[in-house]
């Protein structure tokens, strides 16, 4: 776990816990055994800690968190290392990230390569810096800066950590030689003067930065507790004495640990890992199927999403052809495309070389025959089976045999779409999320005849364009839409009831989700979900009208109707659900004419409005997408929970804290969910959303853990 020999008078201690050499007991324990070692060693002149391969630590090994402490802790390990006079030296390759970064911290001294990054990014699994972190980076970068990497939790530069004083040397060579090389040149040098321990931090000011921070972060994280309880630590810390200072570290750290946010973050970080290892009913897993080469791709229509698409291919090193109907359209969405691309440039995220490079291998037209020498197609034309249907039809015709065709829609049936081919082991669903440039979530969806050669291949383009790839079954709406909907409408019912969209969009954002469900309809057009449902009706032969009451069974609210006829269609317009200023406008009001559009809808249909608690809201909309959850586990659409959860980690910006939906149901009590799902079908059984879940029944009575769901759902447990 780590390995030590000693190399011209220094004492190399070689982390080795791949991949990421993370901080096990075993390591902890490996470590703290060498230095003492090393010490012991009268030849030993100094001692170099270093990782083998690529990183030197990525941090703890988060597995062994829910077993309590076992081996040496950090702090023993640093304990030790403040008394030594023989120079100990951290040589950062790769990454020193959590306890990593405290470990280095522990050492005399820092040294790093050019490319190398550093960071404390415990507050992503609700936590703080547990090993020292919160004392001894602001002795190193001050409190400013301390407060930035923690409470963020982001990475620093190997350059940008050099000019805060965290790294003592940026090296180009070897990094074990230039550490060795470092050590021996520091031998002579009293230890006492460099240590960590020892320097001070100026707290002058420290007042009116911890309230500016505090409140900076209160606002920011709303609900989000690791945050707050960062600020706190650091600031507090930083005025108590060094050992006193550690031990109120460790008091934080060891409540945030036992607390239910953080236990719901180490969930999802486990969950975002665990979709990975996808599998095919029909056959064929992550492990046994290789994705096929894709060097060029092809999108289809350059409006929003496909230019969005087209953006993440080609920024990601993957040349792309971008076919549009008409030079009009084409060159609008290719202005479109690269003002995105300079906004990348500003952020700092690329430099104008790079970003020049890769427009370079766009190639724009309207010819879809230029499709014909592309290894994968994604097709992102707006959501009508049979305009999808003639194009998979042509470019069945025009591709090479072994060409993936890919289609970017929300709803529609892959398998009405791959029947228009020849080859419907290659057609295979890739839903991105709006902003396709910028959401991180893929939904890959394989119909009837996908192969699993073709799964595995959009499951790695995925990977290779940074997204976080889920694979599902086809089915309407698929995962995210689909339990969007019963969500959606419950919100929408208790509008009509009594509620108002500000009231929901409030309790929600105090919920923790980042924006409200209205806000989020006028940001992405309240037309959409309009034509969908439309062109839903459409094939089921259902004329729809403002006055439409039933549609499949259900109570439908027609109130998005009523917007759309009255030209509120979102913020692209200035008003939707509320009004903005101009399209770009960042603040929604409240809008009177919505109100009494609201209110002429519910006269119209003799609905008598009500108060309705904000409590009763949240439990309709929350129990009422849970349970579509479970159908959907039930119906084999996904293998795990964990899948749901990260799509509406990623898709829907479900407060990560809480782990998503499926998670906060285990955390809310499955007996309790499904006995309101019961209430609340019995009370409006025209909603076919609220037809409880059988496999809901069958887990509230038999308590099965959240980790077997997956194999309850495919009949093995239950």
């Amino acid at each position: 776990m780590a390995d030590y020999f000693v190399q011209n008078s220094v004492a190399v201690i070689q982390l080795n816990n791949p991949p990421v050499n993370s901080l096990g007991s075993k390591v902890r324990t490996a470590i703290y055994e060498n230095v003492q070692k090393a010490n012991r060693d009268p030849a030993v002149k100094g001692v170099v800690l270093v990782g083998k391969g690529r990183n030197f630590c990525a941090g703890a090994d988060i597995k062994e968190f829910d077993g309590g402490n076992k081996g040496a802790w950090i702090t023993d390990i640093g304990t030790y290392m403040d008394n030594m006079r023989k120079p100990v030296v951290a040589a950062i390759e790769g990454v020193a990230l959590g306890g990593g970064l405290e470990v280095a911290m522990f050492c005399h001294y820092r040294i790093a390569t050019s490319s190398a990054r550093v960071g404390q990014p415990e507050v992503a699994i609700g936590l703080i810096p547990g090993g020292g972190g919160t004392v001894r980076l602001p002795r190193a970068v001050g409190l400013k800066n301390a407060l930035d990497i923690i409470v963020t939790g982001r990475h620093v530069s190997a350059g940008a950590a050099a000019k805060m004083g965290l790294i003592n040397k940026i090296v180009s060579g070897n990094i074990l030689e230039e550490g060795i090389k470092f050590a021996l040149s520091k031998a002579h040098i009293d230890t006492s003067i460099v240590c960590l321990r020892n320097r001070s931090v100026d707290i002058g000011n420290i007042d009116q930065i911890a309230e500016a921070e505090m409140a900076r972060v209160k606002n920011k994280y709303r609900g989000f507790m690791a945050p707050v309880f960062c600020v706190k630590a650091v600031v507090e810390n930083c005025r108590l004495p060094y050992e006193k200072a550690i031990d109120n570290e460790n008091k934080i750290f060891m409540d945030l640990r036992s607390s239910n946010q953080s236990k719901a973050l180490r969930y999802a970080f486990f969950a975002e890992r665990q979709i990975s290892r996808w599998e095919l009913p029909s056959g064929g897993n992550y492990k046994t199927t290789k994705p096929m080469p894709v060097r060029t791709a092809g999108v289809i229509g350059a409006g929003t999403m496909g230019g969005g698409i087209a953006l993440c291919l080609i920024t990601s090193g993957i040349p792309c052809v971008l076919v549009e109907q008409n030079k009009e359209f084409l060159d609008k969405g290719l202005e479109l495309m690269k003002s995105q691309l300079m906004m990348t440039v500003k952020l700092g995220k690329m430099t104008s070389d790079q970003a020049m490079k890769c427009w370079d291998t766009l190639k724009p037209s309207v010819l879809l025959e230029d499709m014909k020498t592309v290894d994968l197609v994604i097709e992102a034309v707006f959501e009508d089976l049979k305009l999808k249907r003639d194009i998979f039809e042509k470019l069945d015709k025009i591709c090479k045999p072994e060409t993936l065709l890919c289609t970017n829609t929300s709803t529609l049936d892959i398998d009405s779409i791959a029947t228009a081919t020849k080859r419907q082991d290659k057609v295979v669903g890739t839903h991105f999320f709006a902003p396709s440039y910028i959401m991180k979530l893929l939904e890959n969806i394989y119909g009837t005849h996908t192969s699993a050669e073709t799964v595995a291949t959009v499951m790695n383009l995925g990977k290779r364009i940074k997204k976080v790839s889920v694979l599902v079954g086809s089915c309407t709406g698929f995962v995210a839409n689909r339990m969007s909907g019963p969500y959606s409408q419950e919100g929408t019912f208790c509008i009509e009831e009594g509620s108002t969209p500000a009231e929901i969009d409030r309790a929600l954002k105090d919920f923790g989700m980042a924006m409200g469900k209205y806000e989020v309809q006028d940001l992405s057009g309240v037309d959409v979900g309009y034509r969908i449902r439309r062109e839903a009706a459409r094939k089921e032969g259902v004329e729809l009208t403002p006055e439409t009451r039933f549609f499949r069974g259900e109570r439908n609210c027609s109130l998005v109707e009523r917007l759309v006829e009255k030209g509120r269609l979102g913020k692209k317009v200035g008003k939707g659900w509320y009004k903005y200023d101009s399209p770009s406008g960042k603040v929604a009001h409240v809008d009177p004419e919505v109100t009494e559009i609201i209110e002429e809808h519910c006269r119209a249909l003799g609905i008598q409005r009500r108060n309705i608690g904000i409590k009763e809201v949240m439990e309709r909309m929350q129990f009422a997408l849970i349970n579509e959850g479970f159908k959907i586990l039930e119906e084999g659409k996904c293998r795990m929970a964990e899948e749901i959860d990260v799509i509406w980690l990623y898709g829907f910006a479900w407060p990560r804290y809480m782990g998503g939906p499926m998670y906060f149901a285990s955390q809310v009590g499955l007996k309790k969910i499904y006995e309101r799902v019961c209430y609340y079908h019995k009370k409006y059984p025209y909603s076919y959303h609220w037809v409880p879940s059988s496999l809901l029944a069958k887990l509230s009575e038999s308590g099965l853990p959240l980790s077997q769901w997956g194999e309850a759902a495919r009949g093995s447990k239950l």
